[in-house]
């Protein structure tokens, strides 16, 4: 989601991925929180262990090794990116240099897994640059008919101001979360919303080199409400096929309203302290 929106909006990925990881981890501590909550408040759904003093757990070994290994791999990618040792293009190809490393320790890099594997990139990488190809001619053909300057010229004509045009694009992309996929709302609406974040200013609450940042995680933070929203929310399907008999779809919509809450308080959480988003790639890298 990062590097698309990185090459549409023409901005520095290292920045970019910096820029993400305190809203991440703020997102995951705010999950957390729900749970320790949840379970405290209604014990029944977060039932304790009972124990009977057999119980003996020798897996200490392979729960290193398997939280380790995957462990290293995410440092592989990331820390090169945040220490300056490579792009995230040449990144990509450390992180597959360390997957392949990966399986190979681990036993499990077989000719059958890795044809698997080539063959699935494949046709990921195909049906993603189609949709790149056809986004692309898209905004090609709108900037060339003046597209852009007619959605500038219409967004400021508006009497929203600039905090009302954000919420507006806000609101925007969560309602489109309900029915495409990130891909499609990444690449067709923000070359259309990128002429107008440009030209807003909001002040001291966030400086205009850092605007077009901020503003990317914003939309990445919203975009992951796509996920778990009815009717077309991938996770949904996923969990109901892991799931199986055991939960109906009824109860995976009901499941996932707190889950979009908490994503929807986070992302006004980041509108209110933008310094959350910027603090840690300005000390990094810079302004």
């Amino acid at each position: 989601m990062l590097v698309f929106m990185g090459d549409l909006l023409t901005l520095n990925l290292a920045k970019l991925f910096v820029a993400a990881l305190m809203p991440g981890l703020a997102l995951a501590g705010l999950y957390l929180v729900y749970f320790v909550a949840i379970a405290w408040l209604r014990p029944e759904m977060a039932p304790r262990v009972v124990k009977d003093g057999t119980e003996k757990f020798d897996g200490w070994g392979e729960l290193v090794v398997s939280l380790g290994l995957p462990f290293l791999l995410i440092v592989a990618v990331l820390g090169s990116i945040l220490g300056g040792v490579a792009t995230p293009t040449e990144a990509s190809g450390v992180g597959v240099v360390a997957a392949l490393l990966l399986g190979l320790v681990r036993g499990r890099l077989t000719r059958e897994a890795l044809a698997s594997a080539l063959d699935g990139s494949t046709r990921t990488i195909a049906m993603l640059f189609f949709i790149f190809v056809g986004a692309t001619a898209f905004s090609y053909v709108f900037r060339l008919v003046g597209g852009e300057h007619f959605i500038v010229t219409t967004a400021r004509s508006l009497s929203f101001g600039d905090w009302g045009l954000l919420a507006m694009m806000m609101l925007m992309i969560f309602v489109m979360g309900f029915f495409f996929d990130w891909i499609e709302i990444t690449l067709i609406m923000l070359p259309i919303f990128a002429p107008i974040v440009r030209t807003m200013d909001f002040g001291d609450h966030v400086s205009s080199a850092d605007m077009i940042y901020w503003f990317a995680i914003l939309v990445s933070v919203n975009l992951q409400t796509s996920f778990l929203t009815p009717p077309f929310g991938f996770a949904l399907f996923y969990l109901k096929g892991a799931g199986g008999a055991h939960v109906s779809m009824a109860e995976i919509y009901r499941g996932i309203i707190p889950f979009v809450l908490i994503q929807l308080c986070a992302l006004a959480l980041f509108v209110w302290q933008p310094a959350i988003v910027l603090w840690l790639p300005n000390v990094l890298l810079g302004n």
